[in-house]
């Protein structure tokens, strides 16, 4: 779990609170499960129509992967195929067979390390690959996208919901002393479209954002590792040219080990 995250979150969320309470507002008059139904469920609503079934289905696992602590190694990758290379220059790339049988190996370095061992040409172990980090890269976009698009018909949904219940009481004019609180009321529907979208539809699309960069990063440092022990290249090289994949925090990280 991303404790930061998550109490971000919570943050965000209690900071609207109290500085609430400390306007001496009613914590009661802000629950109100008419707008909270107009609101989520039109989000979810118009989002389901904007996006097929399929990237729908992954927006429970989406929201607690956003949640989830997910640490992308770069230097223990380089500390790997510097290993490897070390051995495939001493017993040769079919010595690699004995490295694909790890149960925790990253499955898109068992794959590029398999078709290296398979005799298959560089140019297409490098163009599988990238076909494979292009297809990674559209289902997050996908995912990042319905997100985006959540934290866009929520503040609609709000004002949505707003003007039903200025219809409401604007077609009961019976008892102009209470129109106030009424009034008051209908507005906490723009409260939570305007709330949902930016402290929880968006920050999520803006985390998924991050997560995809530091993955992608990753998978093409992994591209360029695989290549360079094909091509049967210097340990000492192989790393110089990996570290070019750190921050500067990373490569101190990696000298020290």
């Amino acid at each position: 779990m991303d404790i930061l995250s998550l109490l971000g979150l919570v943050v965000a969320f209690g900071s609207i609170i109290v500085g609430y309470l400390l306007a001496h507002g009613q914590i009661l008059a802000l629950l109100k499960l008419t707008s909270g139904i107009i609101v989520i469920g039109g989000t979810l609503g118009a989002t389901a129509v904007s996006f097929p079934s399929k990237t729908l289905k992954k927006m429970p696992k989406v929201i607690a992967l956003a949640f989830k602590k997910k640490e992308f190694d770069l230097q223990q990758h380089i500390i790997y195929f510097k290993d490897v290379s070390l051995k495939t220059r001493r017993d040769g790339l079919l010595s690699l067979e004995s490295e694909l049988t790890g149960a925790d190996l990253d499955p898109f370095i068992k794959k590029g390390l398999q078709m290296v061992v398979d005799g298959i040409e560089p140019a297409s172990v490098k163009s599988i690959l990238n076909t494979k980090l292009e297809q990674l890269a559209s289902r997050h976009d996908d995912c990042i996208e319905m997100f985006s698009a959540a934290g866009g018909y929520a503040p609609t949904m709000g004002i949505v919901g707003t003007v039903t219940s200025l219809v409401i009481v604007l077609a009961n004019l019976a008892d102009p002393s209470a129109m106030g609180g009424e009034i008051a009321s209908a507005f906490v529907a723009t409260l939570y479209g305007l709330g949902t979208a930016n402290l929880f539809w968006l920050p999520i699309a803006s985390k998924l954002k991050e997560i995809n960069k530091a993955e992608i990063i990753e998978k093409e440092m992994i591209i360029e590792a695989v290549l360079l022990i094909q091509e049967g290249v210097n340990p000492n090289t192989l790393v110089s040219k990996l570290v070019g994949y750190l921050t500067d925090e990373q490569a101190k990280l990696l000298e020290d080990n």
